[in-house]
């Protein structure tokens, strides 16, 4: 019996932790109010093993997650189809409003996304990041992975 395609190319756990450090942009969709899906591109941080992501208070983003958590997103890279690999995570969305939490959160991104900032201004530019935002944090209930490398 042959082996089973979506087996060989699922990765595993320490597979996906190792890809999701490597990326830098997290595609994001929710349902707007029609069910219809709403997608965008953001920058992320890893914050306790979840992803968390931070963006305007009054974006669609935001408004269509109070409404419903439901959220997926997606890691990606690879331009040729043998060298495609991602992993794509369903959730719930918890939103953060809190000053403290919603502070680590933009912490976090600058401090992930703009590694040569002077460590002294971290704080100042987290501060700044988080003015009229809400953050996001992932609570994953499906993983899904694929890693074309693998098919030789």
């Amino acid at each position: 019996m042959a082996p089973n395609r979506r087996d060989q190319i699922r990765m595993a756990e320490d597979e996906i932790s190792a890809f999701i450090e490597e990326q830098k942009n997290l595609q994001v969709a929710c349902l707007d109010l029609d069910g219809s899906p709403h997608l965008s591109t953001l920058w992320f941080a890893i914050l306790d093993g979840r992803l968390a992501f931070e963006t305007y208070t009054s974006s669609q983003k935001i408004v269509n997650l109070r409404r419903d958590p439901r959220i997926t997103v997606l890691l990606e890279d690879g331009v040729e189809y043998n060298r495609l690999r991602g992993v794509m995570i369903k959730g719930i969305a918890t939103l953060v409003d809190d000053g403290d939490g919603l502070h680590r959160i933009a912490r976090a991104i600058v401090a992930r996304n703009q590694p040569d900032l002077d460590p002294g201004l971290l704080d100042a530019a987290a501060t700044q990041l988080a003015l009229k935002r809400t953050g996001v944090v992932v609570e994953p209930e499906r993983v899904i992975s694929w890693d074309h490398t693998r098919l030789g």
